[in-house]
């Protein structure tokens, strides 16, 4: 066990209000891969960057298009929790961990046994028409074709939180009230460039600050810990009971 797991291990022996903040790291572990990576076989599929495709206004405007590349491109089924999702639901079953905020929208927390979780952009697995606001879940949207529409005719709209549109304020403030009361701030598999999501931290007043990453972040020098790793190489080797 390297110097930094070291640390790690001892700062989350010694907290009792752990909150860990994940972005799209923590799911391109679990296999799927970041929607904004465009290569050369995007650009064979598709006229528009992805940030386009997943506009309020776009979705809007060319829906069938949004759907393709939706089903193409943002729904993994066959993906499984890593080792960053498992600990993190034996961190909250051992009474340290309080809360995850995350920006992914996969579901994999839960699947791994979180119960208090803050999804800041939504689910895939949660759909509801537009018209009479029943719910669908994921399959309503895999074995449908070009735009899924609901038995009342009304268009079904994926719970995910598109560009142009706002966080969900109920979500946004628990994950406030959550991140300001927590006593240690795990920060992982995020760049933290996405914002409002990003700006969330600030409300963090503890000195427990640690970020885990591949790559640096914005945020570096203000943390009391940076590992830059794999983030479920690092909770690989965390003890969470």
């Amino acid at each position: 066990m390297n110097e930094g797991i070291e640390k790690l291990q001892k700062m989350i022996d010694e907290s009792e209000h752990i909150v860990f903040f994940g972005g799209a790291g923590v799911s391109t572990e679990s296999g799927i891969p970041d929607f904004r990576s465009v290569d050369g076989l995007y650009n064979q599929k598709y006229d528009y960057p992805p940030e386009t495709i997943l506009s309020h206004t776009f979705y809007i405007k060319r829906p069938d298009e949004f759907f393709r590349f939706y089903r193409d491109k943002m729904l993994f089924t066959d993906a499984k929790p890593n080792a960053a999702h498992i600990a993190l639901a034996k961190l909250e079953e051992a009474g340290k961990l309080t809360a995850v905020v995350t920006q992914n929208i996969d579901g994999l927390h839960q699947s791994a046994g979180s119960k208090k979780v803050f999804e800041l952009h939504g689910s895939v697995l949660r759909n509801y028409c537009e018209k009479c606001h029943k719910f669908y879940d994921i399959d309503a949207i895999l074995n449908s074709s070009g735009v899924p529409s609901c038995e009342c005719g009304g268009r079904i709209k994926p719970d995910v939180v598109l560009y142009e549109e706002g966080l969900d304020q109920n979500t946004l403030s628990g994950a406030v009230r959550a991140i300001s009361e927590a006593d240690m701030l795990i920060i992982g598999g995020t760049s933290l460039a996405v914002y409002p999501a990003a700006g969330l931290i600030d409300y963090y007043r503890g000195n427990k600050l640690v970020l885990i990453n591949k790559t640096p972040t914005a945020r570096d020098t203000m943390a009391n810990l940076v590992i830059t790793d794999s983030i479920g190489e690092v909770f690989s080797q965390i003890k969470t009971a």
